[in-house]
């Protein structure tokens, strides 16, 4: 057989050719996609066969567990049960002391009453309107006109309260203005939102107003809604112009308001001196007081006696009328002589 056989260079050659020659049907014609379609579809048993024991060994593994597995993930599971049950009692403890650790409780003021986490739902910052809205409604005592805070600063006050929510007006806000002091000075002013969550305007502080670059400004206690002492921005810039009357005055909010998940509402203890004042309507009358207090009387002018020289000079009114018809009447006055008759010539009296 080895004699009758070709050489290996031959076989080589040979074996080379038709290789070549079968890559360039397969690379052209595509003669061979029937051949490789049909060699995959007999090979598929075989790979299956090679793959099952494995599977088949996970298939019996899973069937046959023991009891004592299955009782196992039975008390896992209830025991997992019983503590999402008991987190759920406790959401109203764990949401006041998550409060308390964010440092809300720290930063309420002493004249605060009580207060109420809330959590922001809905986030308006745009250049027109700078609002939020809280999952705190009138079923949790919030009122309109409320004060909003954090544990930085001030934030706003409540605008429209529903039944389980509420939506605040943010001080940057352009309709929003906070009556506002320096704390270093004493100088009371305005702060009026500038229309974005980084910025205040003070518009009404004359060129001369003692003001400085990082002074606080805190809450003056005016306008009935927020306290006395509250911080609530820090000044950034102070431009003053030898033309203008005004200084241009900026503040950074201390509230971070894009990046708080949380805010406080927060009552107030009227009798505490640092409560914010009753505000005003439009004549200038307090909106509260007691209807039971009425004004006192004013005392009577005192009558004064006239003085000795008036009631010398003083004059009975029937005195001075029977005086008045017992005067003579003026005499007529004479009329001017005939041309001529009595005058004299004018030469009379010459030389």
């Amino acid at each position: 057989m080895q004699g009758r056989g070709g050489s290996p260079g031959f076989r080589f050659t040979l074996y080379a050719v038709l290789s070549v020659v079968v890559m360039y049907l397969d690379q052209r014609q595509h003669y061979l996609e029937h051949v490789r379609y049909v060699l995959q579809a007999a090979a598929y048993p075989i790979q299956l066969a090679v793959n099952s024991p494995p599977a088949a060994w996970r298939w019996l593994k899973e069937s046959f567990q023991t009891r004592e597995v299955l009782q196992a993930d039975n008390a896992r599971l209830h025991a997992e049960a019983r503590d999402l049950e008991l987190r759920t009692m406790r959401y109203e403890a764990l949401a006041r002391e998550n409060a308390e650790l964010r440092g809300l409780a720290q930063a309420l003021p002493p004249v605060a009453d009580r207060w109420l986490p809330a959590e922001i739902v809905n986030i308006q910052l745009s250049s027109l309107r700078q609002r939020l809205l809280l999952n705190r409604g009138a079923a949790n005592g919030v009122f309109r006109g409320q004060a909003v805070l954090d544990d930085r600063g001030l934030i706003g006050q409540t605008t429209h309260v529903g039944p389980w929510s509420a939506e605040v007006i943010l001080i940057t806000d352009p309709e929003h203005a906070v009556p506002v002091r320096v704390e270093r000075t004493g100088l009371r002013t305005i702060a009026v939102g500038a229309g974005d969550t980084s910025s205040l305007a003070l518009p009404y502080l004359p060129a001369n107003a003692d003001i400085q670059k990082e002074d606080l400004l805190v809450t003056s206690g005016l306008g009935g809604v927020f306290p006395e002492g509250y911080p609530v921005a820090r000044v950034t810039e102070v431009h003053r112009d030898a033309v203008q009357p005004l200084a241009q005055v900026r503040a950074a909010p201390l509230a971070h308001v894009d990046t708080d998940t949380e805010v406080m509402l927060v009552w107030f203890r009227a009798d505490h001196p640092a409560a914010p004042a009753p505000a005003t309507d439009a004549s200038g009358e307090l909106k509260h007081g007691n209807p039971a207090m009425q004004p006192r009387p004013a005392p009577p002018k005192p009558r004064t006696a006239p003085a000795a020289d008036d009631a010398a000079t003083a004059e009975d009114p029937a005195d001075a009328a029977a005086r008045k018809r017992a005067a003579p009447a003026p005499a007529p006055a004479a009329k001017p002589a005939a041309d001529g008759a009595a005058q004299p010539s004018p030469q009379a009296g010459q030389p």
